[in-house]
């Protein structure tokens, strides 16, 4: 050290050439290149560098070949795969030439990473980790790949436990011990060991929500959970107890033994007891009761407790060693059991996956049923399938027990015995009967050929009623059936069995929902606002758009209230100017979709006449009907039918003046427009071209105009009703050159209902047909585009006389 304080650098380029020739001298090296090591080309594929691998890891292996290098050898071999298998880390290599596999990507180049190596101090002279991982770690690494295909399918049936590490982590270090350790017993009760190198997997430490090295987390069903306390034993096995259901596993005393045992008529699953003195639950009877929770219930028998002393006596349990007890449908005397002072969990999953069955379940849905009675693979496995067809009345009851007794008493492992209830299966009923409805049970022996549901199978003959001779009958079938299989005659594809666990679904569903509500207050509690930002973001963007919806609701309810901005100026006309506007005028209002399914019409009157026309809003019109007391009912039905679509524009209001109460009023109205709109009127029908001698004029019927009154402009367009029952009538509004033409129309048909006796009255069928181009003339009117007839002032209801 002391010869190295003294060396002195004479010029700033010799340091460089050094430093130069060190990286060149460890990067030719030919120890540090993975494909020398393993002898493989650079183009080889990830098969040949696997084959390769496992064939010089058994050479190698320092516990079969005694040479003093071969430990190191088998070191080199188990980097140099680590960096070939996985695609990111061998691109790398052959982009910088990196040799450390767990160097990971943007750092520096390996021949001056090794330059502090080249004199006679190693890393531990800065007190740095070594570089390189364990050789124990490198079986648990997880790739990204990996994680999708196989841990998350796993870790439906077992939990696992992850750590993100990454190089140069001083933490990771510090955890590593207890992290051994943990590992050494978790791995042992067959929990899951995963470890994610930061550097290397980015993309599935993102995937994960981990961003900082060291994490711990746990993954069960697909559902990550980060562990926040300090990484000692005990914290970690509490972390896996608390990743399980807490309902997995039931506690058992003798107030609730009976009813436990007795779950399997409703949940078609044996039941396991495990006696033990431990108050808790042990971590890998929890662990079994999850792999195993799709096929078996759980139960927990405390020896200590007295009020379990009932069920020790009964079942003649010993105190000094945990028991495990399996029941069927005999609930009295356990199916099997297992007693072992040093309980596995080995010996607990084959107890367990050899009783998964009750000994005649009901077939609930198709996942049972490829279970039950596997596909004939080979012809020394055969499984034949027994199946009783019955229902769940209580009249049937004591066929499906003595079904159950014959069963119990022929158990072999050549045949599965099972039931069905022929109205929750009916389509694969119908297949196997024959579409013949029996109201008798059936019992069909049947095998299954292939996974498109192809079957040989063979009904017996007679029923089954739960008799002996019964019993006999399909003893000697099913021993035929043993000696020569082609006893199944019948050839038919069965249907899809009906998931009679479907509507559980809602109870999953809420199981779901309040994990999802454990996660988000786990992340609240520990601030993991990064891992919880896909939640957030999804909660606060359903409120925004909730709230969003409603803000807008409101504003645009309150902005119809407001008056409209005023159009722009019109050039200037004359008072009482006629003249349309042009085609491509806007209107000051849309049509909008009808918020009700009715329309508000309101009656004109002395009280309503100055607020719905005099001081009408600017903006706003108001279309008034003109009707008479006997035409009343027949024309407002007809009138609010073709306004009924304009009714959802906020600027137009609807009302009706009654003729017979004010008859004088819309003379007036048409009096006050000087530029010709009286001509518009019935009254002008007596015209002077009829000549001097004409008839006295009498009172003519105004019922069936329309008018759309502006009170602010003080203009009015008029909708003057001709008879359409024919279909060579006239337009349904008058203006144009075709007025003189629609009045004369209008007086024949007069005058031929004069001929007829009803003179000066409207028959029903005209009344009916008054308004029937009233849709057409409000499109105009929304449109801006019919004639305008200005008045100097709205004639008042109170001067005008009434009969």
């Amino acid at each position: 050290m002391e010869g190295f304080c003294r060396l002195r650098w004479t010029s700033p380029i010799v340091p460089i050439l050094l430093l130069l020739l060190l990286g060149d001298q460890a990067r030719s090296d030919p120890e540090l290149d993975p494909y020398k090591i393993l002898g493989v080309s650079r183009s080889a594929s990830q098969t040949d560098i696997k084959k390769v691998y496992k064939r010089l890891v058994r050479e190698w292996h320092p516990d079969k070949n005694k040479d003093p290098g071969a430990e190191d050898m088998f070191i080199k071999i188990t980097k140099s795969y680590e960096i070939l298998s996985n695609e990111e880390r061998r691109s790398n290599y052959d982009r910088y030439g990196h040799m450390d596999a767990s160097q990971p990507m943007g750092q520096q180049p390996q021949g001056f990473r090794h330059f502090h190596d080249s004199f006679y101090f190693d890393e531990s002279f800065f007190h740095f980790p070594r570089s390189g991982r364990d050789f124990s770690d490198s079986k648990y690494l997880l790739s990204h790949a990996q994680y999708n295909s196989e841990v998350l399918a796993d870790s439906y049936k077992r939990p696992y436990l992850i750590k993100v590490t990454s190089e140069w982590c001083f933490a990771c270090v510090h955890i590593e011990p207890v992290w051994k350790e943990t590992v050494n017993e978790l791995e042992a009760l067959g929990i899951g060991i995963g470890i994610v190198d930061l550097g290397y997997e980015r993309r599935l430490a993102s995937q994960l929500g981990a961003h900082r090295a060291p994490s711990v987390l746990g993954l069960l069903n697909g559902r990550v959970t980060f562990f926040h306390q300090a990484v000692v034993r005990e914290n970690l096995r509490q972390f896996i107890h608390d990743l399980l259901p807490p309902r997995q596993v039931e506690k058992i005393t003798d107030e609730n033994s009976e009813a436990f045992l007795g779950g399997w008529r409703v949940e078609n699953k044996p039941s396991v007891l495990l006696f033990d003195q431990v108050p808790a639950v042990s971590l890998m009877y929890k662990l079994t009761a999850f792999a195993f929770r799709d096929y078996v219930r759980f139960g927990y028998v405390d020896q200590g407790l007295t009020q379990t002393s009932r069920l020790l006596r009964q079942f003649n349990v010993n105190t000094y060693a945990p028991t495990m007890l399996l029941f069927k449908e005999n609930t009295e005397k356990p199916s099997d059991i297992i007693q072992a002072r040093g309980m596995k969990r080995q010996i607990m999953d084959e107890f367990v996956s050899n009783n998964k069955f009750l000994q005649v379940p009901r077939l609930l849905n198709q996942k049972l049923f490829d279970e039950l009675c596997p596909i004939k693979q080979f012809h020394r496995r055969r499984k034949f399938c027994v199946l009783l067809i019955t229902r769940e009345e209580p009249a049937f009851v004591p066929g499906n027990e003595a079904f159950l007794e014959f069963a119990a008493a022929n158990s072999k492992e050549v045949l599965r015995f099972a039931y069905v209830h022929q109205r929750q299966q009916q389509a694969l009923c119908q297949v196997l009967l024959n579409n013949q409805a029996s109201q008798a049970p059936q019992v069909v022996m049947l095998e299954r050929r292939s996974q498109t549901g192809r079957v040989m199978y063979r009904s017996v003959i007679g029923g089954w009623n739960g008799s002996e001779e019964d019993k006999l009958r399909l003893q000697d079938q099913l021993e035929l059936l043993q000696r020569d299989p082609a006893y199944l005659s019948y050839d038919t594809t069965l249907p899809q069995l009906n998931n009679e666990l479907a509507p559980m679904f809602l109870i999953q569903w809420m199981y779901t929902a309040s994990d999802y509500f454990l996660q988000i207050y786990d992340d609240l509690l520990y601030s993991n606002w990064r891992e919880m930002m896909p939640i957030l973001s999804l909660i606060f963007s359903a409120l925004f758009i909730l709230f969003g919806t409603v803000i807008i609701q409101a504003f645009s309810d309150s902005g119809e209230d407001k008056p409209q901005k005023p159009m722009a100026k019109e050039p200037p006309k004359t008072e009482g100017s006629s003249e349309a506007p042009p085609r491509h005028h806007t209107s000051s209002f849309s049509s909008r979709p009808p918020k009700k399914d009715f329309v508000e019409v309101t009656e004109l009157t002395d009280i309503t006449y100055s607020s719905n026309l005099v001081k009408l809003r600017p903006g706003h019109i108001n279309v008034v009907l003109v009707l008479s007391n006997a035409s009343k009912n027949a024309l407002l039905k007809k009138y609010a039918k073709e306004v009924f679509s304009f009714s959802g524009t906020p600027t137009l209001h609807f009302s009706f003046m009654n003729a017979d109460k004010h008859p004088s009023w819309l003379p007036s109205l048409l009096s006050r427009s000087p530029d010709g709109a009286r001509g518009l009127g019935p009254e002008d029908e007596e015209d002077e071209d009829e000549g001097s001698d004409a008839t006295p004029r009498r009172p003519r019927d105004y019922t069936g105009h329309v008018l759309a009154l502006n009170g602010h402009k003080k203009y009015f367009c008029l909708f003057r009703p001709v008879f359409t029952g024919e279909a060579d009538e006239g337009v349904a509004y008058t203006g144009g050159s075709s007025r003189r033409e629609s009045r004369s129309r209008s007086r024949s048909l007069s005058r031929s209902r004069e001929e007829g006796g009803r003179a000066g009255r409207a028959t029903s069928l005209e009344v009916q047909h008054k308004l029937d181009r009233l849709g057409l003339w409000m499109e105009r009117l929304v449109e801006g585009t019919l004639p305008r007839w200005h008045v100097p002032a709205w004639p008042s209801l109170e001067d005008l006389p009434a009969t």
